[in-house]
């Protein structure tokens, strides 16, 4: 079953990082993800730009309204997802955990089945 790992952290302090804290993170998440590129089980990966660069569209009654930001009012932010593919739960739970591991500060990571959709076919 396809798993997609969205991560949340704190955004001020991810892009506050230096290159070379950048460069070690990145190294060791490199490190967590290629266990399962190896296997052909990886599927895309995402790091997100910054809130500050998203817009919202909100929709309502009325026509949908477009804004600047993502108004979220929360102290962690959605920073990027992994798909991939795993047989368990146990198994994205495991590979979320290595990859907590690797990245510092604090976060969440959000794990969810994945639905694929694929216009005029029936998936599950």
């Amino acid at each position: 079953m396809l798993y997609a790992i969205l991560c949340y952290n704190d955004e001020n302090a991810v892009f506050a990082w230096s290159k070379d804290e950048e460069e070690a993170t990145m190294a060791r998440l490199h490190a967590v993800e290629k266990k399962l590129a190896d296997k052909g089980r990886l599927g895309p990966t995402a790091r997100l730009m910054p809130t500050t660069a998203a817009t919202t569209l909100r929709k309502g009654k009325d026509e949908p309204l477009v804004l600047d930001g993502p108004f979220a009012e929360t102290k962690e932010q959605f920073l990027g997802f992994f798909v991939a593919d795993f047989e368990t739960l146990d198994e994205a739970v495991e590979f979320s955990r290595e990859l907590a591991i690797a990245n510092p500060g604090a976060g969440a990571y959000e794990i969810r089945p994945l639905y694929v959709f694929r216009p005029g076919t029936i998936s599950t």
